[in-house]
């Protein structure tokens, strides 16, 4: 067949370029791929080839997916039957994914169109000239996952150095040489929402706080003009400031954080109280119990070592047991641990909020604790009574949601050690909760200090130090400072002893009818020997089962040994 005689094939061209680096030139990749492209198609003119002078472009798209406008359009155009062959600069420029390939393929093959790369000669139609496509785009493929990696390790090595690699800047910072710098006026935004989040100890009184503060987003405006930003604060954005360790000077990268190249805007000691406030209100809201039992001393409860102590929780036998956990153990840093690794949290409140009571029903102790060389400063006595029985009133009266405010109010931190607790009392709280500050100049505990990284003059507490020891009991520890048992103040009942003497009294009324202790152990599924040790529970004194049954038993007292008693060492238990 002369060439005059030759059916016409219209050419499509198309050309891809991974990044828009350049396409602002006035001749740039695509044109270069394109002229070759035309001048291929113009010498095969006597095959009937024409050019389709709609172009096929996408510039700045990668080779990996096929969500990408212009082969979207050229695809459309071949499935109407308006392309008869499409013509490439190389093969990785139509696609690098051997099964998009396939998809793409077979679109051809369905509506007759042939494919043409210009630098590799193809013939689509032989099965040979089909595996050798298939292995250059395997190879390509591999290219571009290799490629990948080397851009993943590459952003891992740098975070790991603390460099910045993209991302939105957070409220607080500017960017400059692609560096964190510190904005200082943003910057007393961040620490005012941390540090409000301590005291409120609620996302959302913290956003209402900010809001009445007036208080607003980071404004951010972009290259073409556009400005988003400067609005009031969202409970979603208040709970990624205070988890994002970039205000800890830290370069996070994958959920590991490394020591960043920018300054830290938050202290250790402040991000320490924060996580522990927002770890027990999620265990609270977690179990249902936010109103009936908050973590009195969340964010502010401490291990001799300065890890925080965190809430959490157990459950045996339907009953939850709360603790305080130290973050060092928490983390898997048990080296860096001090000696109290895990606390019984009602036992160190129980001792807490006793303490702050007797210093409430001391007046004499707060006055002379407040006294300022500045005697016209310094209340009176009686004004001091007045104030301190009013609180006093106040915080024994409280639910535990409001008793925890007037801690955190009053009280900066509670170290426990191996043998005392220390209690760190806050002048200015204190004197803002018993309502003297009038008149009084103080350094508020709100005043943000730019040069001191948050450190606050420590003549502005005093402490109150009780001898305490952890002692265990059976499985359970129990907080001992002098003759008082924290474990029985908080009148928490040791559900073993409780179920052995229940047992004891139920056993003993089956055994005076008649049953006997073999039938009795046959039923119940324990051994003969044990119903016998269990029964002469029933004739304990009166007192000790009544102490037993409302958690006032001695702190060594447990089931194994209550069994193994003589009646002369319960009458003992009795008389304490």
């Amino acid at each position: 067949m002369s060439a005059g005689n030759k059916r016409q094939l219209v050419c499509a061209v198309y050309t891809r370029k991974s990044s828009e680096e350049g396409l602002e030139q006035e001749f740039n990749s695509l044109d270069a791929q394109r002229e070759a492209c035309e001048a291929f198609i113009t010498s095969q003119r006597h095959e009937g080839w024409k050019l389709r002078v709609n172009r096929y472009d996408d510039g700045g798209f990668s080779g990996g997916n096929m969500d990408r406008p212009g082969l979207v359009k050229l695809l459309a155009d071949i499935s109407d039957r308006k392309v008869d062959v499409v013509v490439v600069y190389k093969v990785d420029r139509l696609t690098r994914s051997l099964s998009d390939f396939a998809k793409i393929v077979e679109t051809f093959d369905g509506h007759g169109v042939s494919f043409v790369s210009v630098t590799q000669q193809f013939n689509t139609t032989t099965s040979m000239g089909r595996l050798t496509l298939n292995v250059l785009l395997s190879f390509a493929q591999f290219e571009r996952e290799v490629t990948g990696e080397r851009i993943r390790d590459k952003i891992a090595a740098s975070r790991r150095k603390g460099m910045w690699m993209g991302g939105t800047v957070p409220l607080g910072y500017d960017l400059e040489d692609q560096r964190y710098v510190i904005n200082s006026e943003e910057a007393k935004v961040v620490r005012t929402v941390f540090k409000l989040y301590v005291e409120l100890v609620c996302v959302r009184r913290l956003q209402v706080e900010l809001k009445a503060r007036g208080l607003k987003t980071k404004v951010r405006k972009y290259k073409s003009g556009k400005t988003v930003g400067g609005v009031n604060f969202s409970r979603g954005h208040l709970y990624y400031m205070l988890n994002n360790r970039t205000y800890l000077g830290e370069a996070v990268h994958k959920g590991s954080a490394h020591p960043g190249l920018h300054e830290p805007i938050i202290d250790q000691n402040l991000w320490d109280r924060v996580q522990a406030t927002l770890n027990g209100n999620a265990t609270d809201r977690k179990n249902g119990v936010g109103a009936k039992e908050p973590s009195l001393l969340a964010g502010i409860l401490f291990d001799d070592r300065g890890n925080v102590l965190t809430p959490s929780h157990t459950s045996r036998r339907g009953i939850r047991y709360r603790y305080y956990v130290s973050q060092a153990v928490l983390q898997n840093r048990d080296d860096k641990a001090g000696h109290i690794k895990r606390m019984p949290a009602e036992q160190i409140e129980s001792l807490v909020i006793d303490q702050i009571e007797k210093l409430l029903a001391d007046p004499v102790r707060v006055a002379a604790e407040l006294k300022t060389p500045n005697e016209n400063e310094n209340p009176k006595l009686s004004e001091v009574v007045d104030a301190t029985d009013k609180l006093r009133n106040r915080f024994a009266k409280a639910v535990s949601a409001r008793k925890r405010e007037i801690l955190l109010q009053i009280t900066r931190k509670v170290v426990v050690g191996s043998e005392s607790v220390a209690i760190a009392i806050d002048k200015n709280g204190l004197i803002a909760a018993l309502g003297l500050a009038k008149g009084r100049t103080t350094n508020s505990s709100n005043a943000v200090d730019e040069n001191s990284k948050l450190s606050r003059d420590m003549t502005q507490f005093f402490e109150i130090r009780v001898a305490a020891r952890l002692k265990r009991s059976g499985r359970e520890q129990r907080l001992l400072i002098g003759e008082m048992n924290y474990a029985a103040v908080s009148k928490k009942a040791d559900p073993g002893l409780i179920k052995t003497v229940m047992r004891a009294h139920k056993w003993n009324a089956q055994f005076v009818t008649g049953t006997s202790t073999d039938e009795i152990a046959k039923v119940e599924g324990v051994h003969r020997g044990y119903v016998a040790a269990v029964i002469p529970l029933a004739f304990l004194p009166p007192k000790l089962t009544e102490a037993i049954l409302e958690g006032r038993q001695p702190p060594k007292l447990t089931a194994k040994k209550l069994i193994s008693c003589s009646a002369a060492i319960w009458m003992q238990a009795t008389a304490r």
